[in-house]
Order: structure tokens, then C-alpha cells, then sequence
């Protein structure tokens, strides 16, 4: 039971901080025993790095999508739209990806 502090953002995505206090069960200097209590907690008003990235994007699919909207109304770029369709479609799985790992963070212990 070793304290530690903690990071949280505001998105409700935290990890561990750096090392604060020993517990009593440890008698060795500068280790831990394994568990880990929060000896602080620093909120930060900002998105995490992965919701950054979430958004990035999602900003991006959808100025991939218009374009193939602006290229439907055009015309004569099939091509061009099936490889947007595609990387739309590979942008869309790293954004899934994305909330999986940060809903498991979220809902994690350590």
C-alpha cells in the first residue's frame, strides 16, 4: 500500500504518477510492495492525448467525407473516391481502437 500520485483528466482518463510515500509494510528504501494507493490526485481541465487524437481524427474523416461528396457532385473521379472510402474506413478502425483502449483505462483499477 504504497502512495503514489495520480493523474486525471477530465475525460475521466487517469494513470499513476510518480512515487510519494512508502507504507509501512515495505522495509527496503526505495521499493515498493506492490500496491498502490492515491496520495494525490492532479485534475487537469484539458483532454487526455488520446482524445486529442479522437478528435484529430474524426476532424479528418470528416473532411475525407466531403470530399467525396464535392466529388460525387463533379464527377469522373471514381478512382479518387474508392481510395477515400477506403482510408475513411482504416481512420475509422483507429478511432475505434482509440475508445476501446480509453473506456478500458477508464473503467480499469491500475
Amino acid at each position: 500500500m504504497c502512495y503514489f500520485e495520480q493523474t486525471l483528466w477530465s475525460c475521466g482518463y487517469w494513470k499513476w504518477g510518480n512515487f510519494r510515500q512508502q507504507c509501512n509494510k515495505e522495509y527496503r528504501t526505495g521499493e515498493t510492495c506492490g500496491l498502490k494507493l492515491v496520495y494525490e490526485t492532479v485534475f487537469v481541465s484539458t483532454p487526455c492525448k488520446i482524445c486529442e487524437q479522437i478528435t484529430k481524427k474524426t476532424r479528418r474523416v470528416r473532411k475525407m467525407a466531403e470530399d467525396i461528396a464535392r466529388w460525387e457532385r463533379e464527377g469522373n473521379r471514381r478512382a479518387t473516391i474508392e481510395k477515400t472510402e477506403q482510408d475513411i474506413a482504416g481512420v475509422q478502425s483507429q478511432i475505434d481502437e482509440l475508445w476501446r483502449s480509453h473506456q478500458e483505462k477508464q473503467r480499469s483499477i491500475c
